[in-house]
């Protein structure tokens, strides 16, 4: 629900991003008609254009709802907001083009529209950025802030306190706890906000001190509590959120669900469980490796010539290996080394001076040449341009005994690369340190995250000094 300052922000948001729409609109007529930058076309005149900008407005302002990117974000990152920027512009414009086509008005540039697309997502997310770094600055310093109560003074109230005072930016202010047993867990809030009072005190808390958000941070023998608790602060018009005795066993991002009507609790924030989310990165997979074949189409062929000159055997070595939800598939690579007999299956690690290697084989491996066919598995759907890598069957049973959550990597499709392998752990590195960065990619995933990747691995060189 959007309340008192926040709907006020909105409300600001709303208007801000209809002056940037039309702002947008006219830049993009100069740009397209009058600057002489894009080369000169017949055109309908302005004002025939122009209606159809508020139209434009309409739909965006609608979307925007719909798409929640009007509604408080003080806690979500700037990279949520970018894509929902994103979302509401596209499905705009395709709702334009629809009522052009609709309305037989078949002479406005698309060209012109395809540039009006692209300057709003760019102006608008600009100027959101710019205003969510204001809002975040002024936070810092004390202003717009909203203020906390906590109930319960026991570690998981205290850490979530300690929490919030690491993220001042995010204006949430806690002015203290309630707590049944207030000379125990006094000893133990030391530097910490006070214990105002009992539990039975909250109705008076509340009428005395401004209060815009409960947390109830109680154990679970306390929680006959709760409907006392919420009770009072629904008859307030008081926020209530609580946080689960259980919260320390759970992974640093536990989520909510709602199956079947009821609530559940998922023990771990997947970004790629969310359907938009994966036809996004699925969409730029295929761009990317179609993209990545056409260009490389000359090198690919070079390596295939050298691959089959080094030594007798196929071109393309296949191997088992284990991805998404933990089905197997056939990953691609170009052979590195001499043809096994038939029968014989390959379940040891390659070493530095490995006899089994080629020459050429070497040289690939090295370069990371070698893993290139893999764009055909992303093409496929068995892989991902950024994921964690996929290992053999053989060492996935071993490393899931041996190595605590180290499953966890199969909840997405795995990749080329990986932040793992951006943060230089390839090769004969830890398992352990890759599975940890697996994770917290898999926790963490956005689309500007996998850009990060895929740019800082270019920058790190392909040349891998751990690869065999």
């Amino acid at each position: 629900m959007v309340r008192g300052k926040d709907r006020f922000l909105s409300q600001v948001y709303v208007l801000i991003d209809l002056i940037f729409i039309e702002v947008s609109f006219i830049f993009s007529w100069w740009l397209k008609f009058q600057s002489e930058m894009i080369s000169f076309e017949s055109h309908l005149p302005f004002n025939i254009y122009f209606p159809w900008s508020f139209v434009y407005c309409i739909f965006s302002v609608v979307l925007g709802y719909v798409f929640f990117l009007y509604y408080p974000k003080r806690k979500k990152n700037f990279s949520y907001e970018f894509f929902k920027v994103i979302q509401v512009h596209i499905i705009s414009l395709l709702m334009l083009l629809s009522l052009l086509f609709i309305t037989k008005e078949l002479d406005i540039s698309r060209h012109f529209m395809a540039l009006f697309l692209l300057n709003n997502i760019i102006f608008v997310s600009i100027y959101r950025f710019v205003l969510k770094v204001f809002l975040r600055k002024i936070r810092e310093k004390g202003y717009n802030n909203r203020f906390v109560l906590i109930i319960g003074a026991g570690s998981v109230g205290r850490k979530f306190c300690q929490n919030l005072k690491v993220h001042p930016e995010i204006g949430y202010k806690v002015i203290g706890f309630l707590d049944d047993f207030q000379k125990e867990h006094d000893i133990q809030n030391k530097n910490i906000e006070p214990i105002l009072g009992t539990i039975d005190q909250l109705s008076q808390i509340i009428d005395n001190t401004i209060v815009d958000e409960v947390i109830i941070a109680l154990p679970l023998e306390a929680h006959k509590k709760l409907p006392s608790i919420i009770n009072q602060c629904e008859k307030a018009g008081v926020r209530t959120l609580i946080i689960p005795d259980y919260f320390d066993i759970l992974p640093s991002k536990p989520f909510f669900d709602n199956f079947a009507g009821i609530p559940l609790i998922n023990v771990r924030d997947v970004p790629l469980d969310e359907m938009t989310n994966r036809l996004l990165k699925r969409a730029f997979d295929i761009v990317f490796s179609l993209s990545a074949i056409l260009i490389l189409s000359p090198l690919l062929i070079i390596i295939a010539v050298g691959v089959k000159i080094s030594s007798p055997g196929p071109i393309i070595f296949k191997q088992e290996r284990v991805g998404l939800n933990r089905r197997t598939f056939m990953m691609y690579k170009f052979r590195s080394m001499r043809a096994l007999p038939p029968g014989v299956v390959d379940t040891g690690w390659t070493t530095a001076n490995d006899p089994r290697k080629t020459k050429f084989g070497a040289f690939l491996r090295k370069t990371s040449l070698d893993e290139l066919p893999q764009f055909f598995n992303v093409l496929l759907g068995h892989m991902s341009v950024v994921g964690p890598r996929p290992e053999r069957p053989y060492y996935v049973e071993q490393f899931k005994e041996e190595i605590p959550k180290y499953m966890i990597k199969h909840h997405i499709r795995p990749g080329i690369t990986g932040w793992a392998q951006a943060c230089g752990l390839r090769g004969d590195t830890s398992i352990e340190d890759r599975i940890k960065h697996d994770i917290y990619y898999i926790e963490n995933w956005s689309f500007i995250f996998d850009i990060k990747i895929i740019f800082k691995t270019i920058a790190n060189g392909l040349i891998n000094k751990n690869a065999y």
